[in-house]
């Protein structure tokens, strides 16, 4: 697991929701989709734009997969958002879905910690060899 320096946090962010887009909508892509988003919420949550986008882009997959206790979940989560970053309660490792508790801390299931490793990787890399 790579430590994320928040300069680095919009840009892998931003690698791990074009993942997500890159994935065609089909029946058989959608926990690859939801892999996608979940590292992207691990990794967004600190940042309060990050932490809204994610829950966005959550809340319209489930409404286009007819989930609709994710949809809610989704909304609940959009409406705790804000209270969760002025009070500082925003819990590490938190994959962002209706299937897991507001407030659990935990550690990121092993495909979405590869994501994240990959995302942070692919930033990385480029910006190294500008070094040389």
């Amino acid at each position: 697991m790579h430590t994320l320096r928040a300069a680095e946090r919009p840009l892998v962010y931003e690698r791990l929701v074009r993942g997500f887009a890159s994935v065609s909508p089909t029946p058989l892509s959608l926990e690859e989709r939801w892999v996608w988003l979940m590292a992207a919420h691990v990794v967004g949550q600190h940042q309060v734009a990050l932490h809204f986008d994610s829950h966005r882009r959550m809340l319209g997959l489930a409404r286009e997969t007819r989930d609709w206790g994710e949809v809610l979940g989704q909304l609940l989560r959009i409406a705790l958002l804000p209270l969760g970053h002025v009070l500082g309660k925003i819990p590490r490792g938190n994959i962002g879905r209706a299937t897991v508790g507001v407030t659990k801390v935990m550690e990121p299931p092993e495909p979405v910690q590869r994501l994240i490793d990959w995302a942070i990787l692919a930033v990385r890399i480029p910006a190294m060899s500008r070094l040389g």
